[in-house]
């Protein structure tokens, strides 16, 4: 039963991608990231009563007001953030847990931050159960990232941010992306493709429209940036 709705799940991302890739660029996306996505259970990062549910193309409430991505999205951006078997990939907003699962088969090494300490908690418990045994989740405040740990390979964002957060940007090593959706909270949002060239350079891109929950952070630390 599980196979025929992951099955299914794919089937739906490959259509999504043949509608959009006139703007993302990607008619197709790399099997990898398409062998990734098969090889999570995605019904055990969903609410029990939400498990029938857990591989249509859409998002859903994991609690705290926030929501684990549709299967596309989620694909999407694994293939733009374009990971290696030698990366170390940051992630703010790990949520379920979801985006770093599908990030891990990929990549040496996923550090996750969510702000929500319960979801941390549940999030870490989870991917340890699951096996995912390369990644790990920090609670805090993702706009600054982790800077004692930095460079990153690459760096996802899994929440909308009102602007393109800097430290962020720092912390990527030359020649790293950064994917992340940007805009008001629930409308106006543009999921951006921020790479940085191998003279510190940035490019930006604009792959899609996109609605996200809003990046969350602490009021001390917007104090501080305000300061």
């Amino acid at each position: 039963m599980r196979q025929n709705r992951i099955e299914q799940m794919l089937r739906t991302i490959e259509q999504e991608c043949a509608l959009t890739g006139y703007a993302t660029g990607r008619y197709a996306l790399r099997p990898v990231v398409m062998e990734a996505m098969a090889g999570v259970p995605r019904d055990e990062f969903v609410p029990p009563e939400l498990k029938h549910r857990a591989y249509d193309n859409g998002p859903l409430p994991i609690g705290e007001g926030q929501t684990i991505s549709q299967p596309f999205i989620v694909a999407l951006m694994t293939d733009l953030l374009e990971p290696r078997p030698n990366h170390t990939i940051l992630e703010i907003g790990c949520g379920s847990g979801y985006q770093a699962a599908v990030l891990s088969s990929l990549v040496k090494q996923v550090i996750s931050i969510e702000i929500i300490p319960h979801l941390a908690t549940l999030a870490s418990e989870r991917l340890r159960r699951l096996g995912f045994d390369n990644v790990r989740v920090l609670t805090g405040d993702g706009y600054q990232g982790l800077p004692e740990q930095a460079p990153f390979d690459g760096i996802i964002v899994t929440a909308a941010a009102s602007h393109v957060p800097v430290p962020l940007f720092e912390q990527l090593k030359p020649g790293g992306r950064l994917v992340i959706p940007v805009g008001l909270p629930y409308m106006h949002q543009e999921l951006l493709v921020i790479s940085k060239d191998l003279d510190g350079q940035r490019h930006t891109r604009s792959v899609l429209p996109v609605i996200f929950v809003p990046l969350t952070r602490k009021q001390d630390e917007i104090d501080k940036d305000n300061g």
